[in-house]
């Protein structure tokens, strides 16, 4: 536990401070519940990809990804190598149509109302399974982000986990509650440069405490050789590959397949519905890309210096960083480095209450209760509908966990649901509503079905739910009625065509 020193304090109370007065700052610019949803689609380059990339990362990136590097060695950074790769070909395949494609479908401001106007849904079953879908996973993921917070407060100031979750929801609901997007966006771009500091200078300063990177690798090796291993040496046996060799191969597949998850991410796809013009995406690709290999890159390096770096194995290896920076940095230095921590955990939960609190407000207050609610009314729903999942998020937190087990679940379970719909949207012209909803349905139940049997092999839950998704959206995507407009040519480099009024 690091001592309460007046600096780390001060730091944490300011940066809270921080947040709080972006959401006031933008609270007036907030008046429609497009403003709250979506900012009125106009973040620029910058602040697009780095709220996109920090809302993605969230508390695992500092907590969970460096803890299971320390615990389990290099091998667990297959994730960081699946998930760079996911990030970049979602910008390059999924951001610009679905920036034009969610203009075009009557200006759509969720991802529910997307699906039902891409594929004219008369049922009206998409909207209602896909904002399901976003209420309970995006409950669980915020769940898992008040865990990080919990843990981090925990360890640096020795109060109760409860305390601490307290503490992180209030201040998380009151900017999202008064500013939306905007403030959640704002808040997100500076987290995600104070994160990306903490990233970088973290690890380089255990790095030279401990004589430079020879010494690290060394170190680790004279721990345990095994550590160093991308793929398990015990599946060689005599030159040739054994009946083990599968499994450790299908370990690293489930460990890439992290990054099949972007494509159905409605946190990070409501930033590519935001942005301004299709011409800031190849700006907002190279930062974000360009982002998140360093911050992956030094995420998986602080768990193999921690290693060697800490005496004694951590009870709980998932607070590597935090003890790293305890042990080096003057209080002034360690509470803005700590700060990018509890960033993590805020940028993360935030954006995904407002994706849930959206979903709930569009594709079911307006939708089936008040269809002649105005905007300002339709604001204060979407702003109580925060405080509402915040609440329940908050007592599934109380029931703890692990962070990066909480989040593998959620993601996966997004990922599956969502992520092969979502892609056949944008390509496959003459895709039915029978197929978006089969593929849906089976995408999330699959997950569900195979963390509950223990994920056989190891296997994680991706894996099985996109292929299963993937092949379900194929089959019936032919069936049912074909949608009457013609979305071939409606993607355009330069420009989205205007928007339809809804």
């Amino acid at each position: 536990m690091v001592e309460l020193s007046g600096p780390i304090v001060t730091t944490f109370i300011l940066y809270l401070l921080f947040m709080i007065l972006i959401g006031v700052w933008v609270y007036k610019r907030t008046k429609t519940l497009s403003d709250f949803a979506l900012g009125g689609r106009s973040l620029n380059a910058p602040t697009a990809a780095l709220s996109a990339q920090a809302s993605d990362m969230s508390g695992w990136l500092l907590m969970g990804l460096p803890g299971a590097v320390y615990a389990a060695g290099i091998g667990e950074a297959w994730i960081a190598v699946g998930l760079f790769v996911g990030i970049y070909l979602n910008w390059r395949i999924v951001a610009p149509r679905l920036r034009t494609y969610t203009e075009r479908a009557h200006n759509s401001i969720s991802l529910s109302a997307y699906l039902e106007s891409r594929f004219e849904d008369r049922t009206h079953l998409l909207r209602v399974v896909s904002a399901l879908v976003i209420g309970v996973f995006f409950t669980l993921y915020v769940a898992s982000g008040l865990v990080a917070g919990g843990l981090l407060f925990e360890t640096i100031f020795g109060v109760e986990p409860t305390v601490a979750i307290t503490v992180a929801v209030i201040v998380i609901v009151v900017y999202t509650f008064l500013g939306g997007f905007l403030a959640v966006s704002f808040t997100d771009f500076v987290q995600g440069i104070l994160m990306f500091f903490a990233l970088v200078v973290a690890p380089i300063g255990a790095i030279l405490a401990i004589g430079g990177i020879g010494p690290m690798f060394d170190g680790i090796g004279a721990t345990s050789p095994n550590l160093l291993d991308w793929v398990d040496e015990a599946a060689y046996a005599d030159g040739a590959w054994t009946a083990g060799t599968s499994l450790s191969f299908v370990a690293v597949a489930g460990l890439l397949a992290w990054g099949l998850g972007y494509p159905g991410q409605p946190h990070i796809l409501a930033r590519f519905m935001g942005i301004r013009s299709v011409k800031d995406i190849p700006a907002a690709r190279r930062i974000a890309t360009g982002w998140s290999f360093f911050a992956l890159a030094a995420a998986v390096i602080i768990g193999l210096v921690g290693i060697v770096y800490i005496d004694e194995p951590l009870a709980n290896p998932e607070t590597v960083f935090l003890v790293l920076v305890e042990n080096q940095f003057a209080p002034w230095i360690a509470g803005i480095l700590l700060a990018a921590v509890l960033a993590a955990v805020m940028s993360t939960a935030d954006s995904q209450l407002l994706v849930a609190s959206t979903a709930v407000t569009e594709d079911f207050y307006r939708r089936y209760l008040r269809r002649e609610a105005g905007d300002g009314e339709l604001v204060w729903i979407g702003r109580g509908a925060v405080v509402v999942v915040a609440v329940i998020a908050y007592f599934l937190a109380l029931q703890g966990g692990t962070v990066l087990d909480i989040v593998a679940f959620a993601w996966a379970g997004f990922g599956a649901a969502f992520g092969p719909v979502i892609v056949l949207s944008l390509y496959w012209k003459r895709m039915t509503w029978a197929g978006a909803l089969a593929g849906m349905v089976t995408g999330a139940t699959v997950v569900v079905w195979w963390e509950q049997i223990g994920s056989p092999g190891g296997v994680y839950s991706m894996l099985p739910g996109w292929g299963a998704a993937l092949a379900a959206a194929l089959i019936f995507g032919r069936l049912g009625r074909r949608p009457e407009r013609e979305w071939a040519g409606s993607y355009h480099d330069e420009e989205p065509e205007p928007a339809v009024p809804s």
